[in-house]
């Protein structure tokens, strides 16, 4: 039996023009990696790959990378994805998403696609991308501009909320499973 081999690459979608409705001065690293619009989908990257192949290797590269692509994690909050792909073709892919200058015509929105690391796991890819989100809010921390950073605080706030969504939930769980102990 023939296993298929993969590539993992982690991938960054980087803006590097400030959005038009952008009041308040951000600095560059928190600009540059800005939230990726909600309409950007897992389909319409695995779209916009298949289209780059074909426009550089026509339909040989088409039909090589096609049967294996999959992104297997996607973050709009982060701007990160980890893209499978067939491990004999995977600088196709790359050469696809560094093609890339524009976001498809809905959104329409300038960006560079950088292609952070290539793995053989997925694992090491995981890890590749906790530690580029751990590095990046140690920069926007350390960032020492006039004012507050709005973006971290909301990332702040939406975590705390979060875990206080699912504290309140475990209580209620517990609270249940005690009131049907009891009826027994």
């Amino acid at each position: 039996m023939v296993r298929v081999k993969n590539r993992y690459l982690v991938v960054n979608f980087l803006y590097p023009e400030p959005p038009a409705k952008s009041k308040t001065q951000l600095p560059d690293v928190i600009q540059i990696h800005s939230p990726t619009p909600d309409a950007l989908k897992q389909g319409v990257i695995v779209r916009m790959i298949r289209d780059g192949v074909e426009d550089l290797f026509g339909d040989y590269g088409s039909g090589m990378v096609s049967s294996g692509l999959k992104v297997n994690y996607y973050s709009p909050s982060t701007s990160t994805a980890i893209i499978r792909c067939p491990r004999d073709h995977y600088e196709m892919v790359w050469a696809a998403l560094t093609h890339i200058t524009h976001l498809p015509k809905p959104l329409d929105t300038p960006v560079v696609i950088r292609v952070v690391r290539v793995s053989g796991t997925i694992k090491k890819a995981e890890e590749e991308v906790i530690r580029q989100s751990q590095h990046i809010i140690k920069r926007a921390r350390a960032w020492d501009g006039t004012g507050e950073l709005p973006m971290l605080q909301s990332v702040e706030k939406a975590a705390d909320k979060e875990r206080q969504r699912e504290s309140e939930v475990l209580a209620r769980i517990d609270n249940g499973n005690e009131s049907e102990d009891v009826s027994e």
